[in-house]
């Protein structure tokens, strides 16, 4: 300890002092998150089996993220207390794995740490996954065919995109790409396919069985059609006059 003064070995044991009596309080007041109550405690009735089976699902979300908190808070309490009494051997602020001194300024930042920056085991973001991502991955894993050459039958993704046409909960808040800010934007891989054609004229010219009697249907597919040949016709013309020039 002798790379740190008398004075900041003084703040940082204020600071974890502080810092045990909060995390000794926060598990004495609420009876360890409340993992000491029973569910019968919470819910105040004596049998769950009338209830939602949603309504005891919550109340197991709930008591997993309170042990989870419990065994947090618990890990931090003893780290802190180990941090004390390394101030009482004389060991604190001293690395244990290269027997380096800790910079002052992690301390500050981390008091109750027993590594240097450079050898601390939480400086990696963990790559862990659950294990359903591995079937969730990509959207409609399981449902969806469109990275396939031998399947063109309507799958999983179709339907969620004629579902969501008619509307859903989302706003451009959680939209994939950052730019949107129109509710008409927000369609996820918005489909442009035709749903039981191949090419896009297909779907407003028909014939009778015997080939004959062609019919056309002023859709939206003929509408956007028709103005694309019309744009096309235009640039086309106008190509052909710049060059009399």
């Amino acid at each position: 300890m002798d790379h740190l003064t008398q004075n900041e070995l003084q703040r940082l044991e204020e600071q974890l002092l502080e810092r045990k009596q909060d995390l000794e309080h926060r598990l004495e007041d609420n009876d360890h998150f409340g993992i000491e109550a029973s569910l019968r405690d919470e819910t105040g009735e004596l049998s769950t089996n009338d209830n939602h089976p949603a309504d005891v699902a919550t109340e197991m979300f709930e008591r997993s993220k309170d042990l989870s908190l419990l065994e947090h808070a618990e890990m931090e309490l003893t780290r802190v207390n180990e941090a004390l009494l390394r101030m009482q051997d004389g060991s604190y602020g001293i690395c244990e794995t290269c027997g380096g001194a800790i910079d002052p300024e992690r301390l500050k930042a981390i008091p109750e740490t027993c590594y240097c920056r450079e050898h601390s085991p939480q400086q990696l973001v963990s790559a862990r996954r659950p294990v359903e991502e591995e079937l969730l991955y990509p959207p409609f894993g399981r449902t969806s065919f469109d990275e396939r050459s031998d399947e063109t039958e309507f799958d999983g993704e179709d339907a969620w995109q004629i579902v969501e046409s008619f509307g859903s909960s989302t706003s451009p808040a959680y939209a994939e790409d950052n730019e949107v800010d129109d509710y008409n934007d927000l369609e996820i891989e918005a489909s442009g396919e035709l749903d039981g054609f191949t090419e896009a004229f297909e779907s407003f010219v028909a014939t009778d069985i015997y080939g004959s009697n062609t019919v056309f249907y002023r859709n939206g597919v003929y509408r956007k059609h028709m103005k694309e040949t019309k744009h096309l016709a235009s640039e086309d013309s106008l190509g052909r006059g710049s060059n009399i020039y």
